[in-house]
């Protein structure tokens, strides 16, 4: 527990429940070699996912009050996806303290996923313990600043990859576009593209260009999934 302690104090956050601290930074490969009766992480970054998401909306929301939902969903979807948060749990070295098998610590493949996991893991053990304004204070302090950045770069524009991530990492299915209709003349034709997981659909979207009309219908479906979750 003692680099733990440390990670507390760089933080500035005093768990409680020490348990559920350590159990934050515990992977599921970890308990194939090791027991620990509280279990690994993914309950609490289920509860993680949530909160993080309901706090980056919040702030966006109050922020940004020029811009309309799309563009929200689509910033949101940038601050919270994989490689933000994997950014983010580098910078908060939180691979000194992750728990995994001695076969999962050599994969590179995944190291990127388990950091991101992990980061909505703490924050759902943070909320356990401390409530949502430490939370809070955590959030703004290490993810919120990357807002400007990722403003800059126009990083939150692509919607279709971030869609591809989260259809690949929850449902293993890479998602397909088709081409519904053309209207218009050639010099300004309009597309209207469907987006697919396997056979069911998931939106529509409109574009001068296939590409365009593909990353609307992306943007929507990232709506849809962000209301339905």
């Amino acid at each position: 527990m003692e680099d733990l302690q440390q990670l507390q104090k760089k933080l500035g956050i005093n768990f409680n429940n020490l348990d559920l601290l350590q159990q934050a930074f515990v992977h599921r490969s970890y308990l194939n070699e090791h027991q620990f009766a509280p279990g690994h992480n993914e309950r609490l970054e289920f509860l993680g996912d949530a909160v993080l998401e309901l706090i980056v909306t919040e702030y966006l929301f109050d922020k940004f009050s020029d811009k309309p939902e799309g563009e929200l969903t689509a910033l949101r979807a940038a601050l919270v996806r994989r490689e933000t948060l994997k950014e983010m749990a580098d910078e908060l070295e939180f691979h000194k303290y992750l728990k995994v098998s001695k076969g999962e610590a050599k994969n590179a493949k995944d190291q990127a996923a388990m950091l991101s996991n992990t980061i909505e893991a703490f924050i759902g053990a943070t909320f356990l313990d401390q409530g949502l304004e430490v939370v809070r204070k955590f959030i703004t302090e290490h993810l919120l600043p990357k807002t400007d950045i990722i403003l800059q770069s126009e990083a939150y524009i692509d919607a279709k990859s971030h869609l591809q991530e989260l259809a690949q990492d929850k449902e293993s299915i890479t998602p397909t576009y088709k081409v519904i209709s053309e209207s218009g003349p050639d010099h300004n034709k309009i597309f209207e593209v469907a987006v697919y997981l396997g056979s069911h659909e998931l939106a529509k979207g409109t574009g001068n260009s296939k590409q365009a009309a593909e990353t609307d219908a992306a943007a929507h479906a990232l709506e849809s999934y962000n209301a339905a979750h």
